[in-house]
């Protein structure tokens, strides 16, 4: 009797087990797939190594990125490195092809920005561990190395053309479609999700007028950390309306502990904290750049006027408009019109995009490099910012944008 029970026992279980099986085969697939990000340690050869891990194994699943045979799901992070959402590649990131329109840039300009966001990349990769991340991109199998190479191909291209005296072939769409991947980045607006074109605002270098002493009129510091105190973190302690409240000032408890380098408007300030570098016209007739150096740690709050954020930036004199750098001796110097600033952690250093410009109805093309970021782009994967120029009002800055677009389709290029 023994045996023929669990003969039976056997059997049931064997049909139970293909019922299972045949209920689990039935079912939609679920279980969601997360993209990881490149590893912050080393830069890899291959995006496949980053892609989903199954959720109940922890182990690699298989993903065929070229052919999109699953859902793939990117993980979005903070300044901070936090996860905040996640987003479906394909609502982001398409294959594309540039309309048939020539594409407008500086040629020397341009050549100036990819060869000095290339020269970050080769002297600050290991210091700096955030420009190894792939980002987005890893989804469409790209990797840091595929982003040199298309920076290296550039830059050759551009020094041969500028040498030859030609136009560069680089403004040649059909060039571009032969030579590299396009990449179509739809918007993704978690706040918005009507928006499907990029939103393309624009930032500037303003010249402001400003004095080396204090003044009834420039009134407002603008701080610098004193170089044996930079590893001090004191300043992470403070909002601005504290700094701005008097707390570096004879009598505050943290006098002596940072330096004056400007005094300019109160609206000079903030339009200084928001682009920031600023060009400032000294009362004593000499010039300085000033450029942000680290800010308190207190994260920029989206549609909060700038007077009420509490983040709070100290600066440094600089050489030229600069850019991205995880400190401020190592930021690339930038030029206006072929600089965008975006999400460098999500999207990426040193990407190449061409944006539409459909203005007076004629469609035109703009190219310009990734190669500077601000608390309002982390995260952001539906927006950029232009760097227009140096402009001496805000007027000024103002008639001049008119003629850009504030939403456009927006293009990456990655050397095949």
């Amino acid at each position: 009797m023994r045996i023929l029970f669990n003969q039976k026992f056997k059997f049931t279980a064997f049909i139970s087990t293909l019922l299972v099986v045949s209920l689990i085969n039935k079912q939609p697939i679920q279980q969601q797939q997360i993209v990881k990000n490149l590893s912050l340690s080393q830069i890899g050869n291959s995006p496949i190594e980053e892609l989903s891990h199954d959720l109940s194994t922890q182990k690699p699943s298989n993903i065929n990125v070229k052919n999109n045979e699953k859902s793939i799901f990117y993980s979005v992070i903070n300044e901070w490195k936090k996860y905040q959402y996640s987003v479906h590649s394909q609502q982001v990131l398409k294959a594309g092809k540039l309309p048939n329109t020539q594409i407008n840039f500086n040629q020397a300009d341009l050549l100036t920005v990819l060869t000095n966001t290339k020269n970050y990349f080769q002297k600050y990769s290991t210091e700096d561990p955030n420009i190894q991340r792939t980002g987005i991109l890893v989804t469409q199998g790209v990797t840091v190395k595929d982003i040199l190479k298309t920076l290296d191909f550039m830059i050759t291209v551009l020094e041969e053309d500028i040498a030859n005296n030609r136009t560069t072939r680089l403004q040649d769409p059909n060039f571009i479609n032969a030579n590299f991947r396009v990449i179509k980045w739809s918007a993704h607006n978690p706040e918005n999700p009507q928006q499907k074109k990029l939103r393309i605002t624009k930032y500037a270098a303003f010249i402001h007028t400003g004095s080396r002493q204090k003044t009834s009129k420039y009134n407002t510091p603008v701080y610098a950390i004193k170089e044996e105190l930079n590893q001090d973190k004191f300043y992470t302690k403070y909002t601005k309306q504290d700094v701005l409240s008097g707390i570096y000032e004879a009598g505050g408890k943290e006098f002596g502990k940072v330096k004056p380098i400007a005094y300019l408007t109160r609206n000079g300030l903030e339009a200084a904290l928001m682009q920031g570098t600023v060009l400032v016209n000294f009362t004593d007739g000499t010039k300085e750049f000033l450029n942000v150096d680290r800010n308190n740690g207190i994260s920029y709050v989206r549609g909060l006027k700038a007077t009420a954020q509490k983040r709070y930036w100290y600066f440094k004199e600089v050489d030229a408009i600069k850019g991205y750098g995880y400190k401020i001796d190592a930021k690339i110097s930038i030029k206006a019109g072929v600089t965008f600033a975006g999400d460098v952690l999500n999207i990426g250093l040193g990407r190449i995009i061409v944006i539409e410009d459909n203005q007076s109805g004629q469609k035109r093309l703009k190219m310009g490099v990734i190669a500077d970021t601000g608390g309002a782009f982390l995260p952001n994967l539906y927006q950029l910012d232009f760097l227009a120029g140096t402009f001496a009002s805000e007027r000024d800055f103002q008639r001049y944008i008119q003629k850009l677009p504030e939403y456009t389709n927006a293009y990456i290029l990655v050397k095949k």
